[in-house]
């Protein structure tokens, strides 16, 4: 029997590779991948997810942050039609045509990864799609829970991965309390470790409108985010406990320093090694490259570009600024 050789990549050619960038769903907030969201029982998470999937539909803003516009599909599976139309009609008059609802389809082991494929085949705009719940669509769970959860999770990822697209998997949380809120999302680690992040929507009181949602992910910083249920709007509003990106940007030295040489030279072109000791900047290389992609939009938005060119072995960015849509304080 033959054995095919393990494809490999070293490390200098990855360095050298022209990868696409982590695309956001939400604004620094929710990026593509295969993530878990859980709360209690009637905490509100169905709420939360169908105000998400209008904004994205609509393109409009999320919790005072950019959405990417595309096609959102709820597979609202604990629900029928008419719940589900209760709820939108609560949130809005009119909805677009591009936010999809389905309250039936396959588990996974029946065909549910086709019919997705299928869906993003007939709507190649599609940014996210909401799995309501996960306990729906799961294959029969073997003696080894680890096992069935990761192989589940990884099937839907697979998915998420391959068209750069967001899915939002519900689940529930455990009853017995955990000081890490992920830790109480319901099934084996191995749930979390094939996911690609967790957002856990939390109340102190269960009969309050104030809620806390945990976030943690590999492509985003951990954080918690502070809401509060409107029953006149049936939305959940953002409070505080976020640092919007903009903000940040706002508040990182390197950054700023890069922003007024821009304004006052409009370019900057060279390596990354070469920018750092032009500027005077204490970073290394490949940080600089990482705040250069963690603020990409917030650098567009104020008339900033970045681009990458390699020639050879050299590898150059070229920062351009031209007039700013808004204007930011330095």
């Amino acid at each position: 029997m033959s054995t095919e050789r393990i494809k490999t990549v070293s490390g200098d050619e990855l360095l050298r590779m022209d990868l696409p960038p982590i695309t956001f769903t939400v604004d620094g907030l929710i990026p593509q991948g295969l993530h878990i969201v859980a709360g209690q029982p009637k905490v509100g998470k169905s709420w939360m997810l169908l105000l998400l999937c209008l904004k994205v539909a609509n393109g409009e803003s999320f919790w005072e942050r950019d959405t990417e516009k595309g096609t959102a599909l709820y597979l609202c599976l604990e629900d029928s039609f008419n719940r589900v139309q209760q709820r939108l009609s609560g949130l809005t008059e009119s909805a677009p045509p591009n936010l999809h609802f389905a309250v039936m389809a396959h588990t996974l082991s029946d065909g549910l990864v086709e019919q997705i494929e299928l869906f993003l085949s007939e709507h190649t705009d599609t940014r996210l799609i909401v799995i309501d719940t996960l306990q729906k669509i799961r294959n029969s769970v073997s003696d080894n829970y680890y096992s069935s959860d990761y192989k589940d999770i990884g099937a839907l990822k697979t998915v998420a991965d391959k068209y750069a697209i967001t899915i939002l998997a519900v689940q529930h949380l455990r009853k017995q309390y955990d000081s890490d809120p992920h830790l109480m999302i319901s099934g084996s680690t191995g749930l979390t470790g094939a996911a690609d992040g967790s957002y856990i929507l939390q109340k102190q009181d269960i009969n309050s409108d104030d809620a806390k949602l945990y976030i943690r992910g590999r492509d985003i910083e951990e954080r918690v985010l502070t809401l509060h249920f409107n029953r006149d709007s049936f939305e959940w509003e953002y409070v505080g406990g976020d640092t919007p990106a903009g903000d940040a940007m706002n508040r990182d030295p390197i950054m700023q320093t890069i922003i007024r040489y821009l304004q006052q030279k409009r370019e900057l072109r060279g390596t990354a090694s070469e920018l750092i000791e032009l500027l005077g900047l204490p970073i290394k290389s490949n940080v600089l490259s990482k705040r250069l992609n963690q603020y990409q939009n917030e650098l567009r938005k104020i008339g900033v570009t970045v681009e990458r060119s390699r020639t050879g072995e050299r590898r150059e960015l070229l920062l351009g600024y031209a007039a700013a849509r808004r204007v930011m304080t330095v």
